[in-house]
């Protein structure tokens, strides 16, 4: 059986359509002096469907200082991680997300105090550019993180046995609780139906890593050595994360009015299309970005369009 590091070294390297490798190459050349990696990820990427939608990178770069001319950007990158940026490319578009090598590392850990990162990159993903074969191998060793730290959270809230897919679908859940996430109550079944052979396989690997001891027999999961001592720490941790992950969407929200141009069309986008609302902006919506967010934010509480 491939280790855990391998199986992702191998999914990361799987061959994508010409138009995203050219897109990532474009997002690169863009920070000429700091970018170290780009990878594709998200509903794109398990559909295969370009054209109409929004695609998704994450720009990974050597320090914020060298990626920015304006050290306000750079401050705030490393303050409230990540900066996310719209770009167009060849009848694409795209929302790119950056982070530092040191940042995008420790956020596909346990101890991250954000799930957002783990969640994102426990899910397939692939490495569509690099600077070298150093940028490549830290790139692995970080998304290697993120499927331990995701069944981690997911034993927390185990009792004694379960099986691997109801850990992964247990982890999702609670990532989505954990953001003002726009997502159908279905929606970790469906990422896990997606490709059930991948999970399985991921899970098994990635259960020798997490940080709560179980043991694996047959198609059970068994926690193992004091297992409620260590759970029961972890899941301490998650009515904070809940906190943390609302707050910091709300943050990222506001840090976007500034950063990325169209953000609140952005989010209203996303919203409609994955809570089956129909919002429209109005002129001094657009024109007011922080203020409309605001004011939407308890509608779409109330209608339960986000969590």
């Amino acid at each position: 059986m491939l280790s855990l590091q391998q199986l992702v070294a191998q999914e990361l390297m799987v061959p994508v359509k010409p138009e995203i490798a050219e897109f990532a190459a474009h997002i690169a050349a863009a920070y000429p002096n700091a970018a170290r990696a780009v990878l594709f990820y998200g509903s794109c990427l398990r559909s295969e469907r370009l054209d109409g939608e929004m695609l998704d990178f994450y720009l990974i770069v050597s320090d914020y200082a060298a990626a920015y001319r304006k050290r306000w950007m750079a401050k705030w990158n490393r303050r409230l991680p990540p900066n996310v940026f719209p770009f167009q490319f060849g009848g694409l578009i795209a929302k790119v997300a950056i982070l530092d090598e040191r940042d995008f590392h420790a956020l596909n850990r346990t101890s991250a105090a954000s799930v957002s990162v783990w969640a994102r990159f426990s899910q397939p993903s692939r490495l569509v550019w690099c600077a070298d074969d150093a940028a490549q191998k830290k790139a692995i060793l970080s998304v290697s993180g993120a499927a331990p730290a995701l069944l981690n959270a997911a034993l927390s809230h185990m009792e004694r046995e379960g099986d691997i897919f109801d850990l992964w679908q247990s982890g999702y859940a609670l990532t989505y609780g954990a953001e003002l996430r726009a997502e159908r109550k279905d929606r970790p079944s469906l990422v896990i139906e997606h490709d059930r052979e991948r999970y399985a396989r991921f899970g098994q690997a990635a259960l020798h890593h997490t940080a709560i001891p179980n043991e694996m027999r047959g198609d059970k999961i068994y926690l193992l050595a004091d297992p409620e001592r260590r759970a029961a720490r972890e899941k301490q941790r998650w009515p904070k994360l809940r906190r943390n992950g609302k707050f910091l969407t709300i943050a990222r929200l506001i840090k976007a009015a500034f950063t990325y141009a169209g953000g609140i069309e952005y989010l209203a986008w996303k919203i409609n299309r994955h809570a089956g609302t129909q919002i429209t902006l109005s002129a001094w919506q657009k024109r007011w970005p922080i203020l409309a967010a605001i004011l939407l934010l308890p509608r779409l509480l109330a209608k339960g369009a986000v969590k």
